[in-house]
């Protein structure tokens, strides 16, 4: 009935029998006796850990094999073991601004509290953005095939986006400019205004750019006492969350776009945020 040998049923049987619910544990299984000691385990951690090889940045698992007598896929298992990534390099910028704590409270105050009577924007530019067009057709997508285009390009000049991202609904101002001076910076604050209600403040989050604390610019703040500038602390550009919307737009848009002309990839940036703003 169970599809099972008379002598298996009659081995549990006698197990249940002779220990009742305890004798349908199955028995310990050990296996091959261990070859490869504690002691050598740690020597493979210790050597990753605090050894480089010669010559090279990193250890391999085939590296650390020739140099420890393990076979690749052992050291691999022992790396596993222990979360150890040999091959995996990643970055990281701690601000030394003096003032990051109050900084960061008050960003994220606007964030998750901001005023009444006011409207939350993150301000900042995505500077020599490349028109790129590849060398030859790009090959579409097709079953079990990938998209394929040519690892090289031809260049087409660049442009320069500014946008200011209202944090509350979502929604992007943006202008594409040939230069990201203060002068172009001024021209799209004043376009920005022609877009916010004359009865709202205006609470702008960007960064320490040069371009953003020049006298033309502090004069510009001066003369409209609605607007109020907060500046994110140095080495800090992730509290500013248009920085989420620019890599949104590279990886959507530009990475992978196809751009003969300026004016071409200008009119596809244009697009994608009226596509953004319109959802």
């Amino acid at each position: 009935r169970l599809g099972i040998t008379r002598v298996t049923v009659t081995t549990w049987r006698r197990r249940f029998a002779e220990k009742r619910l305890d004798g349908l544990l199955d028995e310990r299984r050990p296996g091959a006796p261990r070859t490869i000691t504690d002691q050598k385990v740690a020597d493979v951690v210790t050597t990753t850990l605090e050894t480089l090889p010669v010559g090279r940045t990193h250890w391999s698992s085939r590296g650390m094999a020739r140099a420890s007598g393990l076979a690749p896929s052992t050291v691999q298992r022992i790396w596993k073991a222990f979360s150890l990534q040999p091959h995996r390099s990643e970055t990281f910028k701690l601000s030394t601004d003096p003032l990051f704590v109050d900084k960061v409270r008050d960003i994220v105050g606007l964030y998750l509290n901001p005023p009444d009577r006011a409207v939350v924007l993150c301000v900042d530019e995505k500077s020599q953005v490349q028109a790129l067009d590849r060398t030859q057709p790009i090959l579409p997508l097709r079953p079990g095939q990938a998209e394929r285009r040519t690892h090289d390009y031809k260049r087409h000049g660049t442009t320069s986006l500014f946008a200011a991202l209202d944090i509350k609904a979502g929604t992007i101002v943006g202008k594409c400019m040939a230069r990201h001076r203060a002068a172009e910076f001024r021209r799209f604050l004043a376009m920005v205004e022609k877009n916010v209600p004359a009865d709202l403040d205006v609470h702008v989050v960007m960064d320490n750019a040069s371009s953003h604390k020049t006298k033309q610019i502090r004069s510009w703040f001066a003369k409209r006492p609605r607007w109020h500038p907060h500046f994110t602390p140095t080495s800090a550009s992730w509290i500013n969350q248009v920085e989420r919307f620019f890599a949104l737009l590279t990886d959507e848009q530009i990475r992978r776009g196809t751009h003969r002309s300026v004016r071409e990839l200008e009119v596809a940036i244009g697009t994608y945020i009226d596509a953004r703003n319109a959802d």
